[in-house]
């Protein structure tokens, strides 16, 4: 199992996977492809990391209804990235069936 970092409070924490080590492009890669598989829509958020604790982050774009492409949904976060720089960048998968927010994570931290 993968060690946990200790907690600082000057730290701050976003999201649930931010107290597990980064991780890797290819355990961002995997967690897309389980939301894909689940039926969940992708989606891409930004913000500033001042304001990283509202509950309103921009949309970037709109969401990914209906993608099968976890390649798709890797670029436009990089797009994202590049096109707001100094900004946390966050995925989101959206359930149908329970009309709420699947999963959410950081992806790239300012």
């Amino acid at each position: 199992m993968a060690e946990t970092l200790a907690y600082k409070p000057t730290q701050p924490r976003t999201e649930t996977f931010s107290y597990l080590p980064p991780m890797t492009p290819e355990r961002i890669a995997q967690q897309i492809a389980y939301c894909i598989a689940q039926g969940w829509n992708p989606a891409i958020e930004y913000t500033e990391p001042e304001k990283s604790f509202s509950s309103f982050w921009y949309l970037w774009k709109l969401p990914f209804f209906g993608t099968q492409s976890v390649d798709l949904v890797l670029s436009e976060l990089e797009a994202c990235r590049r096109a707001n720089p100094g900004m946390h960048v966050r995925f989101i998968a959206y359930d149908n069936y329970a009309q709420s927010q699947g999963m959410a994570f950081v992806v790239f931290r300012a």
